[in-house]
């Protein structure tokens, strides 16, 4: 079972009615009830700005109106399920390894945030942590445990015209963490996602998330990006003794093919454009398409 699946069945039951996955540029969301529904509701420049450090939602009062737009409230007294993705640059996730995670989760989050602290730009203790042991072999000597932290003032505002339309967000996550449910191959893969200006690589080990990693770029260009992407290749070859399998590319837009012919031959591996069988994973979409096929899982 997925991480991302497992997780969502501790929080909800029954399932979601909406889906959304926000992005400076606009909503792409989903119905899940009846018959399936999906689409985009773009928004205006300067409504949402992405940052991990300061509020995200610069006219909040435009964006309650495109949810409503959406959600078309029924006046039921009972708030509506609906999932949360978000930008994978306002929030902070880390992939951390421990020799041995104790059972207990006060001390569990206890280790969590002495090891975070150092790493994440805003104050822990005013944040919101959510964290999953994720699956390894028998055999394994260690625990992969994926955390997200993300301060809680942004977090309120991203939920806040949410539930003033009368719907609950029952689970709320960021939009690579959601993507990587598209990629379950064998092998070390690594997922190259833009959206806007930011970059979130993500490294896979079947499946596994063993590394993942979202910045701000000045400009999203070839010598930017090789800026980032180089190391990772060094890390996983240092780290995992071996080379990845393949890269795997979203966000290219009309560029995917020739970027990733141009990949090919600069690092010797194969890359692809990722992949949902329902729809094309965008910038903005990716983790919209991920989520909902996870939902079948």
């Amino acid at each position: 079972m997925s991480l991302v699946h497992r997780i969502r069945r501790l929080v909800e039951d029954p399932p979601p009615e909406f889906v959304f996955e926000l992005s400076e540029a606009g909503i792409a969301w989903a119905r899940c009830r009846g018959a399936r529904q999906v689409a985009f509701e773009p928004l205006e420049q300067d409504v949402l700005s992405v940052s991990p450090l300061r509020d995200n939602i610069l006219r909040p009062e435009a964006l309650s109106e495109r949810v409503r737009k959406i959600v078309h409230p029924n006046g039921q007294r009972r708030r509506r399920r609906a999932v949360l993705i978000l930008p994978d640059y306002c929030a902070r996730v880390a992939v951390l390894e421990f020799d041995s995670f104790p059972a207990d989760a006060n001390e569990q989050l206890s280790l969590i945030r002495f090891r975070m602290r150092k790493t994440v730009p805003f104050d822990l203790d005013s944040a919101v942590i959510r964290y999953q042991a994720q699956p390894a072999p028998k055999d394994a000597k260690r625990v992969d445990v994926v955390v997200v932290a993300a301060a809680l003032e942004i977090l309120a505002r991203y939920e806040s015209p949410f539930r003033a339309a009368g719907l609950q967000p029952g689970f709320v996550t960021t939009s690579t963490l959601a993507a990587a449910e598209l990629e379950k191959a064998a092998g070390i893969e690594v997922l190259v996602k833009i959206s806007g200006r930011a970059l979130t690589i993500t490294v896979l080990r079947n499946g596994v998330i063993k590394l993942i990693r979202s910045i701000e770029l000045g400009e999203v260009t070839q010598d930017e990006l090789m800026s980032v992407l180089y190391p990772t290749i060094a890390y996983i070859e240092d780290e995992m003794a071996t080379k990845p399998s393949r890269l795997v590319l979203c966000g290219f837009g009309a560029d995917t093919q020739q970027v990733a012919s141009q990949w090919s031959a600069e690092l010797g591996l194969e890359a692809a454009p990722l992949e949902s069988r329902l729809g094309a994973p965008g910038q903005f979409n990716a983790g919209l398409l991920g989520y909902l096929e996870s939902m079948e899982a």
